[in-house]
């Protein structure tokens, strides 16, 4: 009977153990259970935030990857017509005495560094307008005032450069003009050139400041001389030439000092090429010439005959790939690219 009692009692102590050690597991597997959710609780964002910064770097990697291509290649613009459907025709020209750079600058807001290019379509034609200039203020402005939206009318890409001779030296059209042609090329692959007296501007928009299959002159007449071509041959003012033609040509001649002579000699580099030149219609393409007197250093050239009878012996050897000349500065304006060089002085 004591033996059942001692065990007895054993027992129920032991039950009391087995209760002790049942409930520590369950508060040890209740405060595990919990450690692992506030683990996981603690770990989610985390890994929300790795994921998302997952996803932004895959989006900046696809940005730069694919974001050149959007910003470098603009959307494809249709072809502009053949025919300009902004062509006005025959306009009447005024120059007015009141006018100022800051107008003609205002109304052209298209134009930036001299360069513009039509907004709605692709222009079939690129071309680098190259004026030859020295104290000639006055016409250069009335010229960028009515030469600006004549271009822009013929829907052109188009740059207009003027090609400044520092210095008093005998003023020289031809050099500067082939120094127009190299320095115009400096900044984009032109196909076609117009050289551009800075006293002639264009009275119908029918005139296309476009190049053609072969050489085209530009000048048909003039107010000056009553709108008729001053002479058989006759080659000067404003021509228009492919950058491959000037080069065949090897440009013009760098030794015509003073006035005349030089757009002959042109004339004669095309004609020994076999080139042709031609002319838009006679009514179409007139100029009026603001009128001047000579400029001081633009003398008559008196030795132009003697050079003309020489081209066919050196025109290899001077033109765009003799012509030295030192470049003092070049100036991106509102309206036009200001070159002014230094090419130095006629020889003795």
């Amino acid at each position: 009977m004591g033996l059942c009692s001692h065990m007895f009692k054993i027992l129920r102590r032991g039950k009391y153990f087995v209760l002790l050690v049942l409930l520590l597991s369950v508060l040890a597997w209740i405060a595990t259970f919990s450690g692992e959710t506030e683990k996981a609780v603690l770990v989610s964002p985390a890994t929300t935030l790795t994921l998302v910064k997952e996803d932004s770097l895959r989006d900046k990697v696809n940005t730069l990857t694919t974001a050149p291509d959007r910003l470098n290649t603009p959307p494809q613009k249709v072809d502009c017509p053949q025919e300009s459907p902004l062509l006005q025709g025959a306009m009447k020209l005024s120059f007015e005495s009141s006018l100022k750079l800051k107008d003609v600058e205002n109304d052209n807001k298209g134009v930036i560094e001299g360069e513009y290019e039509p907004s709605d379509c692709a222009a079939r034609q690129s071309v680098a307008i190259l004026i030859p200039h020295r104290n000639r203020e006055r016409h250069l402005l009335y010229l960028l005032h009515h030469l600006h939206p004549f271009l822009q009318r013929q829907q052109l890409h188009y740059t207009i450069y003027v090609i400044q001779q520092a210095g008093d030296a005998t003023f020289n059209r031809a050099k500067l003009l082939n120094v127009g042609y190299l320095e115009a090329l400096k900044d984009y692959s032109w196909e076609c050139f117009i050289f551009h007296d800075v006293d002639l501007v264009p009275e119908n928009d029918h005139n296309l400041y476009i190049c053609d299959n072969q050489p085209k002159h530009l000048v048909v007449g003039r107010n000056a001389t009553g709108y008729k071509l001053r002479y058989k041959g006759y080659f000067g003012g404003v021509t228009a030439m492919t950058r491959d033609q000037f080069l065949q040509v090897n440009g013009f001649s760098n030794t015509y000092w003073g006035w005349g002579g030089e757009d002959d000699d042109l004339r004669i580099r095309v004609e020994l090429q076999k080139m042709k030149i031609v002319r838009p219609p006679a009514d179409v393409a007139r100029y009026t010439m603001v009128f001047h007197k000579r400029d001081s250093g633009n003398e008559i050239n008196k030795d132009r005959m003697r050079l003309l009878g020489r081209t066919p012996q050196v025109w290899r050897k001077d033109g765009l790939n003799s012509c030295s000349y030192k470049t003092l500065s070049v100036e991106r304006l509102p309206l036009y690219v200001n070159v002014t060089v230094d090419i130095g002085k006629p020889q003795s």
